[in-house]
């Protein structure tokens, strides 16, 4: 896991797979750009919400036991303090 931090300008540049897919979730970063076609709810879904802060999203069809999962394997970085939308 990095200590890299993001502002959500830098997330919002990764939204192809060309690019990178970053997505936030709460204040991580996460690069799905290699889950997408693991996604058991499809890749349209990730498709929708990369660049973009997918916390309100993510909850809504996860638990915690879901983001403890895919942490280690998908956490790039943090999004800087006081750069929150």
């Amino acid at each position: 896991m990095s200590d890299k931090q993001f502002t959500p300008a830098d997330v919002a540049k990764h939204k192809e797979a060309g690019d990178g897919m970053y997505i936030i979730i709460d204040d991580g970063v996460y690069d799905v750009t290699n889950f997408v076609d693991e996604h058991p709810g499809g890749k349209k879904i990730l498709m929708r919400v990369a660049g973009k802060d997918a916390t309100k999203q993510f909850w809504k069809y996860h638990n915690d036991g879901v983001l403890k999962k895919y942490s280690p394997k998908l956490k790039i970085g943090t999004v800087k303090e006081g750069a929150k939308l």
